[in-house]
């Protein structure tokens, strides 16, 4: 299971979202959204449209490894808060811009650059606390309330500009009355609140207070060395510097033993290695990647992997192996590498190991029935695929595979519907359309019409955006 991702990232992709908002903005029949007060039931439908706009338009990462930590670190912050009309749910975009942003209804977005460049997990806590802190203060939905918007596409485009900030901002007073756009940027009163709430949710869920510090540290640090490229965090969180002191002081003034709490970072470095392993700078990964310990040496074979250096891959993986027989990440990024180099004995241990280790691991599962697949056990297979989709749901490679697999045992109707999800989940338009149709086609004929009337609703619900593009 890839994660799935355009090939060639775009470097103004939240330029290129805001202008996609804006086409729908133009495009999109002005109907009555709502005039005057914004209520929980508005702000959850501007944020599940929001969620699906990016969804349809965004890499996303959907490795268990990454997915699951960061929906449980943010279900740990979450239980810390009061409660919550909302339904909090964490996506990874796949990205190494600095950033991470919440939208009205809970969604949560962080960019894997944001994980590659922070230091701890305490630090990434207080990056999402403050974010989780503008939600539940409710202060993207005041300021539409302020702006009066009226459509739920000028909705969506106010949100885009005050969420992704950076060189979208332009585009997005272009598309929306000027006096509109200035109201919707976070003012210096909505951030310090953010702060100091974001602050309160990071101690009640036990993390030192210092990790929000830490994080917008290194969002200014990286913002000197890069110059005039600023971190699109801070775009839309101006005068940090002067916030970091604020938040010096109130820390100062807390019992030491909250001052002085650790953190455990063990699995958030886990992460953080991963994420550089499979999309970090290749030379600047392998630098990162010199100690002699599992995950430094798994890291080491991913990116020789991407390099093609084969055998030195083969003999790092080897290394990580031995150093750390029992760790399923390190298990199953072997077993991966084994089976795509055509090794499928090896790669059968090694995956089958990694997934009875860590059941939640449905890349090693997904992997795992690719084998069966390739070794004649379809059925055996099926199940596995099975599995991996109730749970990743929206990954377009396992429904290819999962397609051709029911394409091999003759069920066509199973394998076009899959296929369908599969360039449906990948962005592909016209592929879509053209498998749908057939599996339409399929369904007319079929007894059990449920799983298709399941893809019809999925299928309409991508069209929509697809039809205002």
């Amino acid at each position: 299971m890839r994660l799935r991702f355009l090939r060639h990232a775009r470097a103004l992709f939240l330029c290129f979202l805001l202008i996609l908002l804006g086409h729908q903005l133009i495009a999109t029949p002005a109907h009555a959204f709502f005039f005057g007060r914004v209520n929980i039931k508005d702000e959850k439908e501007m944020g599940h449209k929001f969620d699906i706009m990016v969804r349809s338009n965004l890499p996303i990462v959907e490795d268990p490894e990454v997915t699951e930590y960061v929906g449980q670190l943010l279900d740990r912050l979450v239980r810390a808060m009061p409660p919550q009309p909302y339904n909090f749910k964490g996506t990874v975009i796949l990205h190494n811009t600095l950033n991470a942003f919440a939208v009205p209804g809970g969604y949560v977005f962080v960019f894997t650059g944001m994980i590659m460049n922070l230091n701890s997990e305490d630090e990434l806590a207080g990056v999402l606390t403050h974010e989780l802190a503008h939600v539940t203060q409710r202060h993207v939905a005041t300021r539409l309330e302020r702006a009066q918007f009226v459509t739920v596409s000028s909705l969506l485009l106010a949100i885009a500009g005050v969420a992704a900030g950076g060189p979208g901002g332009a585009v997005a007073v272009s598309a929306m009355n000027a006096g509109q756009a200035a109201m919707l940027n976070y003012s210096r009163i909505d951030e310090n609140e953010a702060d100091q709430i974001g602050l309160q949710y990071l101690v009640a869920a036990g993390y030192p207070p210092s990790g929000m510090i830490g994080g917008f540290k290194v969002l200014r640090q990286k913002n000197w060395m890069s110059g005039t490229s600023v971190p699109t965090y801070l775009s839309t969180h101006p005068a940090i510097s002067d916030r970091v002191n604020g938040l010096q002081a109130r820390i100062a003034t807390m019992p030491p033993t909250v001052k002085n709490r650790t953190c455990d970072n063990q699995r958030f470095l886990r992460v953080k290695t991963l994420l550089w392993a499979r999309y970090g700078d290749e030379q600047a990964a392998l630098q990162r990647f010199v100690k002699k310990d599992g995950l430094a040496l798994m890291g080491r074979g991913i990116v020789l992997a991407r390099q093609n250096k084969i055998p030195e891959s083969a003999t790092a993986f080897d290394e990580a192996l031995t150093v750390s027989p029992a760790d399923p990440l390190v298990l199953r990024e072997a077993g991966i590498f084994h089976f795509r180099k055509g090794d499928m004995k090896r790669a059968e241990g090694l995956l089958l190991k990694a997934f009875r280790l860590d059941s939640h691991d449905y890349m090693a599962a997904f992997f795992y029935a690719r084998m069966l697949d390739e070794t004649g056990r379809q059925a055996e297979a099926g199940k596995y695929y099975e599995n991996v989709l109730r749970n990743v749901p929206e990954d377009a490679e396992a429904h290819e595979a999962y397609a051709r697999s029911l394409g091999k045992a003759g069920k066509s109707l199973e394998a076009y519907i899959h296929l369908t999800y599969s360039v449906l989940h990948a962005n592909n338009k016209k592929l879509t359309e053209r498998y749908f149709a057939r599996a339409k086609t399929l369904a007319d004929r079929a007894v059990d019409k449920r799983p298709f009337q399941r893809l019809e609703a999925a299928y309409k619900e991508r069209k929509e955006i697809w039809d205002k593009q």
